[in-house]
């Protein structure tokens, strides 16, 4: 057996060495990586996808039904009253907003830092980023009361000769994810272009040929187009990178810029962030397990890329623990009655059993991911993954509903939602999914080019004995 130098056998390897590397598993080469996420898109649909389908649109009418209701009868069909004037429209776009931070994450902080675990995710995180900021973006505009004047939020003179209030975090919140979802749009659409290319010099029919066609831009995969295409995809990551932090600090400002104890805290930023960045990878994790096993892209998304995902949770989950204790701490030190009471009635007040949830979905649970078994178990991280999501909605809920007590004890009241909030809230999932299941169906949910581009073929020195690259020995040997 020839051997180079510095070049060890696969086969005097540690299993787990060489199973930790595998970003692709079951042997699938070029060729069976296109196949495997194109025929997602060109097979019979199946009925359980139009199962699915027929619930999202139905969860869409019901957001339809509620909106429209709203604009007739006004805010007072929500359970919003004194003092509590913030209800569960805020509390739903911030969610929402966090769900969207993993896929820029993913897409382009990680690709700055060449992390190539990314490539089998990206894409479909991506998508779930853009779904969600539509969610997200709903909520601004229908919980001013006067839909028709929504207007008001964007610098544009109106017929009245007056301009938006700048000082307002409601507008800082249009610029933030307006910004986020066009960038976060663009980045995906780029990153799409040589694998609807593919699907469209696939295809057997002339509608889809002509819809593909028009999407790829001419794509003919010269080396200019590749040139040009990679600055792109830099910049774009560039552009991306400062708005992982930017967007949910400012949505946190909604907060921190007044004057009510509990919200008046510059702990807000970082930690809305560490929590959005948190309950993303928690619903991509959701998502994808159940993807992967549907569409039969286990080789593809492995474990190993599921592990690295809980990995990011555990960390964002900890230290989300963390900037509860430390607002604990800081409520303590600053000798303030007011700040102190406001979170003691967050833990033993009429809301306690939603904070204690919170802190069970978001500091306990995520603990379980410090086991390795754990953090490979299927069945566990896709029950943790929800309890997260559910934590985190609570978290939103218990920083929102801090208002119910304020500083006059005769005003005191709490607050209960009605129907006509729980049910634009389960419709905003059916806008969400109704847009998740037409990606699914008609685009690759997986970035081909990418994932060929780390996978040991890709190497130029594939099957030569590359030094260092233990992954080619083999090849070498045979070649």
């Amino acid at each position: 057996m020839s051997q180079t130098p510095n070049t060890i056998p696969e086969a005097l390897l540690p299993t787990s060495v060489f199973e930790e590397e595998k970003l692709v598993t079951g042997g699938l080469n070029f060729h069976d990586v296109t196949e495997r996420v194109a025929s997602v898109t060109e097979v019979k649909t199946p009925t359980a996808w139009y199962i699915a389908f027929a619930f999202a649109l139905m969860g869409l009418g019901i957001f339809g039904v509620t909106i429209l209701w709203l604009i007739w009868a006004g805010t007072g069909i929500w359970g919003l009253q004194q003092p509590v004037g913030w209800g569960w429209a805020i509390v739903n776009f911030v969610w929402w907003v966090g769900i969207g931070h993993a896929g820029t994450l993913i897409s382009a902080i990680l690709f700055l830092f060449r992390q190539k675990w990314r490539t089998s995710i990206n894409r479909f995180a991506e998508a779930m980023t853009i779904f969600a900021v539509a969610c997200a973006l709903t909520f601004p505009g229908i919980h001013v009361g006067r839909i028709w004047m929504a207007y008001y939020m964007f610098p544009l003179p109106n017929q009245m000769g007056m301009w938006p209030n700048f000082r307002s975090p409601l507008l800082w919140d249009v610029f933030a994810v307006g910004t986020y979802g066009t960038v976060s749009i663009l980045f995906w659409y780029v990153g799409l272009i040589p694998d609807i290319a593919t699907l469209r010099d696939r295809t057997t029919t002339k509608a889809k040929a002509l819809v593909y066609g028009i999407l790829s831009l001419g794509w003919r995969g010269s080396m200019r187009h590749w040139v040009n295409y990679e600055k792109a995809y830099l910049i774009l990551a560039g552009i991306s990178t400062p708005l992982v932090l930017s967007v949910h600090t400012i949505v946190s400002f909604d907060f921190a810029v007044s004057v009510i104890p509990g919200w008046h805290t510059t702990i807000f930023p970082p930690y809305f962030v560490a929590g959005a960045i948190f309950s993303g990878f928690a619903m991509v994790v959701t998502l994808m397990v159940v993807a992967r096993q549907v569409f039969g892209l286990k080789d593809l998304v492995t474990i190993n890329h599921l592990e690295r995902m809980n990995k990011i949770i555990l960390l964002t989950g900890t230290l989300v623990g963390y900037a509860y204790g430390m607002e604990f701490f800081i409520a303590w030190y600053s000798g303030n009655e007011y700040e102190a009471f406001a979170f003691v009635n967050r833990a033993f007040g009429p809301y306690a059993w939603a904070y204690w949830i919170m802190i069970s979905c978001n500091v306990i649970s995520p603990q379980f991911f410090w086991f390795r078994k754990m953090r490979r178990s299927i069945p566990v991280m896709f029950a943790l993954s929800i309890f997260v999501n559910i934590g985190m909605w609570f978290e939103r809920f218990v920083i929102t509903m801090s208002t119910h007590r304020d500083f006059l004890p005769s005003s005191w009241g709490y607050y209960m939602p009605s129907i006509w909030d729980i049910l634009t809230y389960v419709g905003s999932f059916g806008l969400f999914f109704t847009l998740f299941l037409l990606f699914l169906r008609f685009l690759p949910a997986i970035a081909i080019a990418e994932v060929k581009g780390v996978m040991p073929e890709a190497d130029p020195h594939f099957g030569h004995g590359h030094h260092g690259d233990v992954r080619h020995a083999e090849h070498a040997e045979a070649h």
